[in-house]
């Protein structure tokens, strides 16, 4: 779409009108900021430009229209009803039709249910983007569908397995409150805070639940600005800068708690566990930037395996099940001491998973995300 000039973007014209609410928001606004988004013109007069005729009874993932704008004459259906035309011309009787449930004339038909999975770099999975008529009794249905789209493949294992439900329901309630997603943002970032401070006093169990907040909210931003298209570069900066700084205050507060409970760690050890830690987390950090950098993907998606071991790798989530579990039998010294040895470890499997990549381009091999296969 980047490579797109301004006179070839379609613009983007709704057909219809349907009042049932997805995400708070009728299908007429929906489709304006899935536009606004995807830098297409919305409800200007076609003129000479190119049309993209959208069915205002059917929700769609924002793929879609991106998908449909880089293919003139083409129509997506759903069970032989179109839902997002590209018409060169005629778009006023390619309008009618659409309104009438006809397909076009001399459009070539991209049957949803023949469709095949589409690679979302960004979310890190393959997966075919929903597309299905909204009605009152089909919008739950269809605000799962858009979350689960919403929702990245490749993760950590609390994050796609535990906190999907959770997540939702908080995505759903901001969404009706008007909550917006900085907002959340923020609320998260000051509970991070203070479950910095309780760790740094030896209050673990307090913070640790506090702290289990904080991670679901974290999902539940990122979710809400997808889901109610209004992601924005400030909310982006908010969200990962925060997830990108915090950790390592977590880990050095939790290691001063200790001295609450009378099992603080010596001068040296206390010092090399940090220095594990931190300087562990800062090189996977950068092993992370430079795989994209010479390889063109992120390094979690290059091979199965490596999307497998990214459910564990030693990232905030796994790590705080390690001090929860060693907490629970009474010994938080063991359990920041435990994190120290798994973040070496995944250093290393990092470590090796640069050198593979390096080896195969050495050979001339192509290095592709499975997903991609």
């Amino acid at each position: 779409m980047s490579d797109m000039r301004a006179t070839d973007r379609p613009t983007v014209q709704m057909v219809g009108h349907n009042p049932v609410l997805l995400w708070g928001m009728d299908t007429a606004e929906r489709t304006r900021r899935i536009a606004v988004a995807a830098k297409l013109p919305f409800g200007e007069a076609p003129g000479h430009r190119p049309s993209l005729l959208v069915n205002a009874g059917y929700a769609f993932d924002p793929a879609w229209l991106r998908t449909l704008a880089a293919k003139p004459n083409h129509v997506l259906t759903v069970a032989g009803k179109p839902v997002i035309a590209h018409v060169t011309d005629q778009a006023s009787t390619a309008a009618e039709d659409i309104a009438a449930g006809r397909i076009p004339a001399g459009l070539t038909v991209m049957a949803h249910e023949q469709g095949g999975a589409m690679v979302n770099d960004e979310l890190r999975k393959r997966e075919l983007p929903f597309a299905t008529p909204l009605t009152p009794a089909s919008v739950a249905a269809v605000e799962r569908a858009s979350y689960v789209g919403a929702y990245k493949g490749v993760t950590d294992a609390l994050t796609k397995y535990l906190w999907p439900e959770w997540a939702l329901f908080l995505t759903r309630r901001c969404a009706a409150a008007g909550i917006t997603p900085n907002m959340v943002s923020t609320f998260g970032a000051i509970l991070c805070i203070i479950t910095t401070i309780l760790f740094a006093y030896g209050h673990y169990w307090p913070a640790l639940a506090i702290g289990l907040f904080f991670m679901v909210l974290d999902t539940v931003d990122g979710k809400l600005a997808r889901c109610t298209i209004t992601s924005s570069k400030w909310g982006h900066l908010l969200d990962h800068g925060v997830d990108l700084i915090h950790p390592p205050f977590w880990y050095v507060a939790w290691g001063l708690g200790l001295y609450a409970w009378g099992l603080e760690l010596s001068p040296p050890v206390f010092t090399a566990v940090m220095a594990v830690i931190i300087g562990g987390y800062v090189a996977q950090r950068l092993i992370e930037g430079a795989f994209i950098a010479l390889f063109g993907m992120h390094i979690h998606v290059w091979r199965k395996i490596d999307s497998d071991f990214r459910l564990i790798t030693a990232r905030r989530n796994p790590n705080f099940v390690i001090l929860a579990g060693f907490l629970a039998v009474g010994r938080p010294d063991l359990s920041i001491v435990a994190v120290a040895w798994w973040t070496a470890i995944s250093l290393v499997v990092h470590l090796s998973q640069m050198a593979q990549a390096a080896v195969f381009k050495l050979r001339g091999q192509p290095i592709r995300s499975w997903l991609d296969a």
